[in-house]
């Protein structure tokens, strides 16, 4: 088992954790869950050895093995499927110790070799990795592509498969999901739930956290408290702890109506069809735990959008010269919630650009209602923003732009501009910190900020929390049950789904099409697919 007794970890002069203890036991799957800036990650050092406690005891099994996702980009022109074999150390010493066992001409030894390669799965080596590279998300046609062809997001990924290959006593997953769409998401929560060794997990996706983990452990106030439960569970239990603070919850109290008053508005205009009915229970657990909800350091609100519009008609999309989808004859509604569903490579971004005038329809006609403001997050959105400049430059430029496309009614002096950024943490000298400089979540919130200003009618936001913590994405949740316009969604985060949307599209085969179902016939839907998948590449 793994024991922490009374140990001290400090991040420069910064006490993280303060003579804490907690025992985690062999086999247990473990949430690891905090604030940003909590020491989540400095844990995950002391745990991985590459940080020594400055105070107490920490102690691990040293027989353990351990398997954790290698953090660097990695640059090779290894195939795809030979950089994830090399992910199993003990394969690769066992292959090793054949080559230097033949070198040495000795009968017993290249026996005893051989043995131990068979032992360590080079039988069943590829297989094995490939299994993994293809519920990643990749193609068959991929299998065998340099790992330099690659994108950033797909190359982690291809670390993601190298770690899951190697055989592990204890497995330490950092933020795993932040590269995947929602088939791949699904496919990794099944493989971890059958994972049998330890497991300590850095998420901030509690559908999955959910799932997967049957103890969780907070970082508050330098101290590791365990909960024996997921995610859920363990926001149950702490809510009712902060009941029990009354001084607490008058500071809160506020809040909290808050919270219940809009909770109490959209159940009541959620339609009765089976997609929104998750919505339904969704915002019942908020009012569940809101107590938990008004202790986020962080909430925000959209504004009134200027225009409500009419519809908006699709026509079909894509990058030239391949169409991905085609034929589509939709309508988009004021005032409705979409979520928009489909495997990997089927086209959801695609479609989400060509609505935001980022592509240009191949053929036929986009529709816009009068008036339409589209406030847009895309997936590299973060890459947009530029490094050298400051959160308060960005949002003069946005600004300077407003009253060059004739909207002078939004505030642009620099201290209206100072104050809205004060609404979304970026205060005191923050607002003249390069955003270059900033963290995956501080960019994020940036982004939402200027998406949040321009006071759009239609938000389409492409996987708009791979970088956003907890306490954010459930402040998102809420800011989005209570913006009054339309919303487009594209997002591997069930909890937002299902709290956000009322219907879904699919996105598949080249078309789109209303989904006929709600988030757990849509998982279905995507392991049968997977499993087709996989009879089609083993055929």
């Amino acid at each position: 088992m793994i024991i922490l007794k009374n140990v001290t970890l400090r991040r420069s002069s910064k006490v993280l954790l303060d003579k804490t203890s907690v025992t985690i036991n062999p086999g247990e799957k473990v949430g690891l869950v905090g604030r940003n800036g909590a020491g989540k990650s400095t844990l995950f050092a002391l745990l991985n050895g590459t940080l020594h406690e400055d105070g107490g005891d920490y102690s691990i099994p040293k027989q353990w093995r351990m398997g954790q996702v290698a953090q660097e980009m990695p640059e090779t022109d290894q195939s795809a499927t030979d950089f994830v074999i090399d992910g199993d150390t003990p394969l690769l010493a066992a292959r090793n110790e054949v080559f230097e066992a033949e070198a040495s001409d000795d009968g017993m030894r290249m026996a005893e070799a051989y043995m131990a390669l068979n032992d360590a799965g080079e039988h069943d080596a590829e297989a094995r990795a490939q299994s993994l590279i293809l519920g990643l998300g990749f193609k068959v046609s991929e299998l065998h592509n340099p790992v330099d062809s690659f994108s950033g997001g797909w190359r982690m990924r291809l670390q993601l498969a190298r770690a899951l290959m190697c055989p592990s006593d204890i497995l330490l997953l950092d933020e795993p999901t932040n590269h995947l769409d929602l088939d791949a998401l699904v496919w990794l929560e099944a493989w971890l739930k059958r994972y049998q060794g330890t497991l300590v997990m850095i998420s901030h996706d509690r559908e999955f956290l959910d799932a997967i983990t049957g103890v969780t452990l907070h970082i508050d106030n330098a101290k590791l408290v365990r909960y024996g439960g997921n995610y859920s569970k363990f926001e149950d239990m702490r809510a009712e702890q902060m009941l029990l603070q009354q001084a607490t919850m008058a500071k809160q109290a506020e809040k909290i109506a808050h919270l219940q008053s809009f909770i109490t508005r959209f159940k009541a205009k959620a339609s009765k069809a089976k997609q929104a009915q998750s919505r339904v229970k969704a915002l019942d657990r908020m009012e569940k735990i809101a107590p938990v909800l008004a202790d986020a350091e962080f909430t925000f609100e959209f504004q009134e959008p200027q225009n409500l519009y009419p519809p908006a008609e699709d026509a079909p999309a894509g990058t030239p010269p391949t169409t991905i989808v085609r034929g589509i004859n939709r309508s988009v509604m004021a005032g409705q919630r979409i979520g928009i569903l489909g495997a990997n490579g089927q086209g959801k971004s695609t479609l989400v650009k060509t609505i935001a005038r980022d592509l240009q329809a191949i053929a036929g006609d986009v529709t816009e209602g009068k008036g339409l403001n589209i406030g847009y997050f895309a997936q590299q959105e973060l890459d947009v923003l530029r490094p050298q400049d400051t959160p308060l430059e960005h949002m003069v430029r946005l600004a300077k732009e407003a009253i060059a496309n004739g909207r002078s009614n939004v505030p642009g002096r620099e201290q209206e501009l100072r104050n809205f950024l004060g609404t979304f943490n970026f205060g005191g000298e923050m607002v003249k910190q390069p955003v270059g400089t900033m963290s995956g979540g501080e960019k994020a919130r940036l982004v939402l900020c200027m998406i949040v200003w321009q006071r759009p009618n239609l938000l389409l936001l492409d996987e708009p929390t791979n970088h956003l913590d907890l306490n954010t994405r459930e402040a998102l949740a809420v800011a989005l049950n209570e913006f009054e316009g339309t919303v487009m969604l594209v997002s591997h985060d069930r909890a937002l789904l299902r709290s956000v949307c009322d219907e879904f599209w699919l996105v598949s085969k080249g078309g789109v099409a209303p989904f006929d179902g709600d988030l757990e016939d849509y998982q279905r839907y995507l392991l049968d697919e997977a499993k087709r998948s996989r009879e089609a590449a083993t055929a």
